[in-house]
């Protein structure tokens, strides 16, 4: 996945810098943004502090990492049911 050019830190700058009253369009330019960018991250990030972004992408790093452990749980379970299941 492709990573982005700004962290949560500045993410949350700009969608404050629209808060307070810039136009949106504005505050995209400036950024170097498209519109939908903007969006998007309002949506994630929008009434987030600092703090709260860091808490969010540690959650979301530990929930991939238990993703990934159950995967690989169930894959050996699915293994060692076909050796149960086969005749000797």
């Amino acid at each position: 996945m492709k990573r982005s050019r700004f962290n949560e830190e500045q993410i949350i700058a700009v969608l404050k810098e629209q808060e307070a009253g810039m136009p949106t369009a504005e505050v995209c330019r400036r950024h170097g943004i498209s519109s939908a960018t903007f969006y998007k991250w309002k949506s994630k990030f929008g009434g987030l502090e600092v703090s709260d972004a860091r808490r969010l992408r540690t959650l979301e790093q530990e929930n991939s990492r238990l993703k990934k452990l159950l995967a690989e749980a169930m894959l050996d379970n699915v293994v060692l049911k076909d050796l149960a299941s086969k005749k000797w």
